[in-house]
């Protein structure tokens, strides 16, 4: 079993933009992975464990035809507990689906922010109107760093005027962050809800949302696309809205409003071009993104092919003979 660490992982450097290949590369084999919903243990209010499983499907072409062999199951533990430093931590258990050997045991909070920030900005282009401009910004620590990262990287020929709501220095540190970037500018604003009426895009990575950040959804203007990273502090927006999008529906059918959402499909489906996803310039559109296992056990599988041969090993004792108690 080889332990691949969180310092081995950004040794490799991966791009921005790679992560945006590896989410989009995801979402085309979906339909033939083995995706349960996540569960979750709560021990006290505010933590959890939740265990996110997935049996990935390898694509392989044999004279012509496409097969898809089952050649890792993953399964990823997250944590948020108030002792915990930091507070939210995650590992994988990566394995080789047919033998069933434990190759590897991944550090992944590197791709847990990575992968969150790659769907929000393939969500972003995907759902934008045609002429969208303005991106807005709420909540800006690792998540967002990894969000904006991706957005400019997906689109290095695009200039994103993009708005930050202030708290303490972070909307200045994070500007600050972006400074070697070209395709950027940024605005600095006092709260989400004046932030709200003013972008095409607005994307909230506030990780614990109290109440709602904008109390009156008629504030967003037309066309706007909402995608709530950590998904609180918008449901104001799911029954006004004139389309729900989600990452997968298993996921997000245990919404308290999902009966209540108008026009819902799945994000995978605008991706494969079986859903037009935006139909008019003037439709406001939120998109829920849980964060899928897919993701996770796509990019450490990607990592794992890149490390394996590099990485400290541990020696399993293991019977490999029947035998009887």
């Amino acid at each position: 079993m080889k332990i691949i660490s969180q310092k081995q992982i950004r040794s490799l450097n991966i791009s921005p933009a790679t992560c945006v290949e590896w989410i989009r590369e995801s979402f085309a084999i979906k339909q033939w992975a083995e995706l349960p919903a996540k569960i979750s243990v709560h021990p006290e209010d505010g933590e959890f464990f939740t265990s996110m499983p997935c049996l990935l499907p390898t694509p392989t072409i044999h004279e012509g035809i496409v097969r898809f062999e089952r050649r890792y199951f993953g399964i990823k533990e997250i944590h948020r507990l108030n002792d915990s430093v930091p507070s939210l931590g995650s590992d994988m258990m990566l394995y080789d689906a047919k033998t069933g050997e434990l190759l590897a045991l991944l550090d992944t909070d590197w791709i847990t922010t990575m992968r969150t920030g790659a769907v929000a900005a393939v969500a972003s282009k995907t759902l934008r109107k045609s002429n969208a401009e303005n991106y807005g910004i709420v909540g800006l620590g690792n998540t967002a760093r990894a969000t904006l990262l991706c957005i400019l990287e997906q689109e290095p020929d695009r200039h994103f005027p993009v708005k930050l709501v202030r708290y303490k220095d972070q909307a200045e540190r994070f500007a600050e962050r972006f400074s070697e970037y070209r395709n950027v500018s940024f605005e600095i604003v006092e709260s989400a809800e004046a932030m709200a009426g003013e972008v095409d895009v607005f994307i909230s990575c506030i990780t614990n949302a109290q109440g709602l950040l904008v109390p009156n959804e008629q504030t967003f203007r037309p066309g706007v696309t909402v995608i709530p990273v950590h998904m609180r502090g918008l449901q104001n927006c799911d029954t006004t809205f004139d389309r729900v999008f989600g990452d997968d529906t298993a996921h997000v059918r245990g919404f308290k409003l999902f009966d209540k959402w108008h026009d819902y499909n799945e994000i995978g489906e605008v991706l494969a071009g079986h859903d037009p996803g935006r139909l008019s310039d003037e439709q406001r559109i939120i998109d829920y993104n849980y964060g899928l296992a897919l993701h996770d056990v796509v990019f450490a599988a990607k990592i794992y092919e890149r490390l394996q041969d590099n990485c400290q090993e541990i020696k399993l004792e293991r019977e490999t003979n029947k035998y009887f108690i």
